[in-house]
């Protein structure tokens, strides 16, 4: 009944991270020179980039206290090997939750 819990905040932080991506992509060179050119786009890019990281940090603590996980443990781990750790993390989110499905079917 956990991973059920777990699903909502688990989909929220894919989402967040998909969007943080996006936000660090306006920074990379084939979009750099248009993301520099415009003030406005710079600042949004720089917003987003501040408030997806926070919000994809707060959605992984809340899946993994809903696992039954140590949330401060996970979040220091996303934050210091972000976004490789957040998308293994993820994805092992997933895995398990699926097992367990199985497991209880």
């Amino acid at each position: 009944m956990q991973v059920a819990r777990a699903q909502q905040p688990i989909a929220a932080a894919a989402v967040t991270l998909v969007l943080w991506i996006l936000c660090v992509a306006a920074f990379l060179p084939p979009l750099l020179q248009h993301t520099l050119g415009s003030l406005l786009l710079t600042i949004a890019a720089g917003i987003g980039i501040a408030i997806c990281l926070v919000l994809h940090l707060i959605f992984i603590g809340i899946a993994a206290s809903r696992l039954g996980r140590s949330p401060v443990l996970w979040v220091v781990i996303g934050l210091m090997f972000m976004p490789i750790a957040s998308i293994i993390g993820l994805i092992m989110f997933e895995w398990f939750s699926d097992q367990e499905k199985q497991a209880a079917a």
